[in-house]
């Protein structure tokens, strides 16, 4: 097969196309509230996490606080607290070292190819291999599926994935797309916490709006709602016009009465209510595949994301993967589930300031879900 050389200049061009979209989601007032919203959530989340343990809460900052029990205190920023050290975090940030670790463990990861912007190659190569959809992404230093396009089959398509990516960071990787759901499971100290299945973004479909439209109203409930529907808003990029084509539709496409539409196959920016709990549900595999990812990665506390057909039944390498292992995992949907509310950060804090050693529960909070 002939080899496929992208010019510098078209690579540069999407390039700043890409930066240029990226900056104008950044300053958008309408993101930027949404963003309140989550900062809101993080405040109240360890706030009431404090109390619960007999602490206090003290804000440092709009998004920084301290939490003390006694003598004993902690600091925390968002979703980031202290319980891991700089060198874990900078492993686990680096996914295609963390793919090097895990598949040295014989734990299943994607197959995959790292590349850069000014050396596609690689990701050229793979692409013609593969024989299916593949994904690209920033190898690193990102989280909350920034930069992620799924279902690229064309070099056409490549190029502009790895140029979205790229804004992120200089490493990329491409991925065989692994057909299956999504799940998170949440691990501190060894032990599995929460786990959950993420169903796909999606709308449903009127007879009379375009899917543009009704995006846009799904965004206009999230910023309605700051209790939480979904902590980010949808956004409109390459993943979700390449989800969209895979069904024969654009954002001009009118989608029937009652037909659900998937918009995006970057699961990130669903909502509370797609989010399902399963933690006495896996498969005894799949828990002990999480504590060895954990182990070897030496992480206190870490999301792992996991592709898998059924959940229930044990980890088959030829259709599971570790996708990837979050090094500060976001907490919000462990909170804002579809069947309940799990109390992480009580959890987090007793560990981080060694209230007790006792096992972990993994009861959750029956609360009602939203509209």
């Amino acid at each position: 097969m002939p080899r496929l050389i992208f010019h510098s200049s078209v690579l540069r061009a999407l390039y700043v196309v890409a930066m240029g979209k990226a900056f104008l989601r950044y300053r958008n007032p309408r993101r930027r509230a949404a963003g309140r919203h989550q900062d809101a959530f993080y405040r109240r989340t360890w706030r009431q996490a404090a109390e619960a343990i007999g602490g206090e809460f003290t804000p440092l900052g709009p998004c920084m606080g301290e939490i003390r029990v006694g003598k004993a205190r902690t600091r925390v920023v968002d979703n980031v607290s202290e319980i891991d050290d700089p060198v874990t975090l900078a492993v686990l940030h680096d996914k295609p070292l963390v793919h090097r670790i895990l598949r040295a463990e014989g734990l299943p990861v994607p197959q995959h190819a790292q590349f850069t912007l000014s050396d596609m190659e690689p990701a050229v190569q793979f692409l013609q291999a593969a024989g299916g959809d593949c994904v690209v992404k920033p190898a690193g230093g990102t989280g909350g599926g920034r930069g992620i396009t799924t279902g690229i089959r064309t070099p056409w398509q490549l190029a502009r994935a790895a140029a979205a990516a790229a804004v992120y960071a200089d490493d990329l990787l491409i991925e065989k797309q692994v057909r299956g759901d999504n799940y998170r499971l949440l691990y501190l100290d060894g032990r599995l916490l929460d786990a959950y299945v993420r169903r796909l973004p999606s709308v449903i479909g009127d007879g009379r709006h375009t899917v543009r439209q009704l995006v846009e109203a799904d965004n206009d409930r999230r910023l309605a709602t700051p209790a939480g529907i979904s902590q980010v808003l949808l956004t409109i990029d390459m993943d979700m016009r390449r989800t969209l084509a895979s069904q024969g539709l654009s954002l001009r496409s009118v989608p029937a009465e009652g037909q659900r539409v998937i918009l995006k196959t970057v699961v990130n920016e669903n909502s509370d209510a797609d989010n399902r709990t399963v933690t006495h549900e896996l498969h005894p595999s799949i828990v002990e595949a999480g504590e060895r990812a954990v182990r070897a990665l030496r992480a206190r506390f870490a999301g792992i994301d996991m592709i898998l057909r059924d959940h229930r039944q044990p980890l088959d390498a030829d259709d599971a993967v570790i996708l990837e292992v979050n090094g500060t995992p976001n907490l919000y949907y462990h909170y804002n589930k579809a069947d309940g509310s799990f109390p992480v950060a009580e959890h987090l804090l007793r560990r981080l300031l060694l209230l007790e050693d006792a096992p972990i529960s993994t009861e959750r909070e029956e609360v009602p879900v939203h509209a």
